[in-house]
């Protein structure tokens, strides 16, 4: 893949992830804020609380996986301002274009899509 489209791909990439981060943030924020008072939960249905609890792990999880994202994209503009972007971290052949396209941050060709990669 030709580097400059590389590098705006990314770039486009880790924009999208940076306001979808913000975003995030801020549900977590909303969500973590202790509508109850001091008092937390008393009185209220469990239902309500069980709830609550969810909303504010699924706010949290979603922080972490667009965070775990954004290092991605930024681990590939790393690869790329080094040489090694569009080659297999398993087998270091080149990554086809059209996979690089779909996913820019990829880090494997598609026969080694399932190797666990250590970072």
């Amino acid at each position: 893949m030709d580097p400059d489209r590389a590098r705006q791909l990314l770039n486009g990439e880790l924009d999208a992830l940076d306001e979808r981060l913000r975003a995030a943030e801020e549900n977590r924020a909303e969500t973590t804020a202790d509508p109850y008072g001091p008092e937390g939960a008393l009185g209220q249905h469990p239902g309500d609380y069980g709830s609550d609890v969810n909303a504010t792990m699924e706010a949290r999880m979603s922080v972490e996986t667009i965070t775990e994202q954004r290092r991605r994209v930024l681990d590939a503009i790393e690869r790329l301002d080094e040489g090694g972007y569009g080659r297999c971290v398993v087998c270091e052949r080149e990554i086809d274009d059209e996979r690089l396209e779909a996913r820019p941050e990829v880090r494997t060709c598609r026969e080694h899509a399932d190797t666990p990669v250590v970072t």
